[in-house]
């Protein structure tokens, strides 16, 4: 099988990346939100399970936190990275799942991983604007509202 696909190529860099969960159900929205929200065509992206939590210090990742430390460092070295957005959704099943987490109390440990991964990134890298944000769902809407770091 061969494909080409209709987009073209476009090399020039924005300096920014995404850090958010593989879950494929919003993928999509992820793209849109990046692109269209924020403005931010051809995004680096780091994806894999719980996005950012890896980056908060549970030992229950610590070898992801280690192959996304060594990709940001990567990516800031070569693709001269300055920005980064974290992502949490509702319902990551990270949290309940590889965490251990109960449901009641999973946003509450987002929102605090979320500034845990941006102090974190600001501490091991040279990025200083680090945004977060926290993607709600609504029936079959999607929303995200950001998440203040200070």
């Amino acid at each position: 099988m061969s494909y080409e696909s209709r987009v073209i190529y476009e090399p020039a860099r924005i300096h920014a990346a995404a850090i958010y969960c593989s879950d494929g159900r919003v993928g999509e929205h992820f793209d849109d939100f990046l692109q269209n929200g924020l403005e931010l065509p051809r995004y680096d992206r780091l994806a894999l399970p719980g996005g950012p939590a890896c980056l908060a210090g549970p030992t229950e990742a610590h070898i992801e936190e280690q192959g996304v430390i060594d990709e940001l460092n990567f990516l800031v070295d070569v693709h001269k990275l300055e920005r980064v957005v974290l992502i949490a959704h509702q319902g990551c099943a990270f949290y309940g799942t590889r965490l251990d987490l109960p449901a009641a109390f999973t946003e509450h440990q987002q929102m605090v991983d979320l500034i845990k991964a941006s102090r974190f990134i600001q501490r091991i890298t040279t990025i200083r604007q680090v945004d977060a944000y926290m993607l709600r769902l609504n029936e079959n809407k999607v929303r995200f509202e950001e998440v203040k770091l200070t």
